[in-house]
């Protein structure tokens, strides 16, 4: 294979895991849209290599999403992650890290993020541990066009320190609650994704 070759497939994988990152981080902040929820019914289900580690919970995912309405969905949404107090399943870093809201964790990732440059938008409701926003902050991590801030080292730095420690566990909780349906399979997406991005930058150690 050429060098060339080499290149497009490693800028292809680049482009899959931030899109990745991306539609992860929609789907947590909020219901989907229509037309976001028309392309995940209309996705195709297999992969491009058959067996692939994402492949079931992808088709999963897929497979659920048709099976239910845009209401149905957003209804699921705010019985598990919204309501008045204390909701059903926590999407915030800071719940599983330290048991409480607004903690130590939170100090960190706000001084983490200003190394980078960013800050949490005004218009943003949620605090930055919020789980949309810390996988909206690695699409950016790989997608941005900074070399000196959008590299491995970066991502694999702040995954290692702001997500990995405590995904799995938001994760399992969905995943077990009796009232998921769409973001069981979700979360059975995430974890498996996560789990594949961990091994790879386990590899860089």
């Amino acid at each position: 294979m050429s060098t060339e070759s080499n290149r497009s497939s490693a800028l292809d994988e680049e482009v899959a895991r931030a899109e990745m990152y991306g539609l992860l981080a929609t789907l947590f902040y909020q219901p989907p849209s229509e037309e976001l929820l028309a392309q995940l019914q209309a996705a195709v289900t297999e992969a491009p290599e058959a067996g692939g580690f994402l492949e079931e919970p992808w088709r999963e995912l897929v497979a659920q999403s048709r099976q239910m309405t845009g209401g149905q969905i957003a209804a699921e949404y705010h019985a598990l992650f919204g309501g008045v107090g204390k909701p059903e399943v926590y999407l915030f870093g800071s719940h599983y890290l330290s048991g409480f809201l607004n903690e130590k964790p939170l100090v960190q990732l706000r001084h983490d993020l200003a190394t980078l440059g960013l800050a949490r938008d005004e218009q943003m409701p949620e605090t930055e541990d919020h789980v949309a926003y810390l996988l909206e902050v690695m699409r950016f991590l790989i997608a941005g066009d900074d070399a000196a801030v959008c590299n491995l080292s970066r991502q694999s730095a702040f995954f290692g320190v702001h997500l990995q420690p405590w995904l799995s566990r938001m994760c399992q909780a969905i995943a077990a609650h009796p009232r998921a349906a769409f973001y069981a399979r979700l979360a059975d997406l995430t974890e498996a994704f996560t789990s594949v991005e961990s091994q790879g930058f386990d590899l860089m150690a």
